[in-house]
């Protein structure tokens, strides 16, 4: 019910503040009771990881939504994507079994929750690159970079995290599964992004077109790896 109305305020509020800022609430109180309920972060599953995604992407984009010009344009788009992923999640069975033996670790819950993060991060880095691309902003591909920098640090951690815990469930750090594989590719393809867009001839619409493309990449290595093959994070 909490995420219905959550909707309901993004949707009806017409993306006004004072409903984006109460349909955060009601989507994390959805996951704090969620998590209370279940007694363990809810981070298993399609269903839980898109609801945690959606509500990460309305969370990092009211601070940067400030510090932008076109403020409405940037949170109408987030706000849609946002809607989006949640909407999508309730497509999902809920997983609210036990954990299994591998997930029951603190280096499991901290890698899901650093990706996630990571991945809201460069999906608004994506959405001020389509902006771009409509309407150049040299202050506008500044944050764009700022954030794709801070989901990159997100994400190098998050990996870290992940290796830890492949190592306790496995007893080693790497499994060559697609999903690993895929991981890699998104962190050098950000890691490229990072480096080209210190140089001058890069900036501007072909880094806008690198972040959008990165946030394809990091939709494939999210759910086209669970869909089409099979990997270790299948749960």
């Amino acid at each position: 019910m909490l995420a219905v109305i959550s909707v309901a305020c993004y949707a009806f509020g017409y993306y006004r503040t004072p409903f984006v800022l109460a349909g955060l609430l009601l989507q994390s109180s959805y996951l704090v009771l969620r998590g209370i309920a279940l007694d363990r972060l809810p981070l298993v599953g399609p269903h839980d990881t898109l609801f945690f995604l959606s509500t990460a992407i309305v969370l990092f984009m009211l601070p940067v939504a400030r510090k932008m010009k076109r403020t409405k344009m940037v949170i109408h788009a987030a706000i849609g994507m946002a809607v989006f992923f949640m909407g999508l999640s309730f497509f999902y069975k809920p997983y609210n079994s036990p954990l299994p033996p591998v997930l029951r670790t603190f280096w499991f819950e901290t890698h899901v929750a650093f990706s996630f993060f990571s991945y809201a991060l460069f999906g608004i880095a994506a959405i001020l690159g389509a902006m771009s691309l409509v309407r150049e902003d040299t202050g506008q591909d500044a944050i764009q970079y700022k954030m794709v920098l801070v989901g990159f640090c997100f994400f190098s951690a998050a990996m870290v995290f992940g290796g830890i815990w492949a190592y306790l469930a496995w007893g080693t750090y790497w499994l060559w599964t697609p999903k690993e594989l895929w991981t890699v590719i998104l962190w050098l393809f950000y890691s490229f992004y990072l480096h080209v867009r210190l140089r001058p001839w890069w900036t501007g619409r072909p880094v806008s077109v690198l972040a959008i493309a990165g946030f394809i990449i990091v939709m494939f290595t999210y759910l086209g790896v669970g869909l089409f093959m099979k990997s270790s994070h299948s749960f």
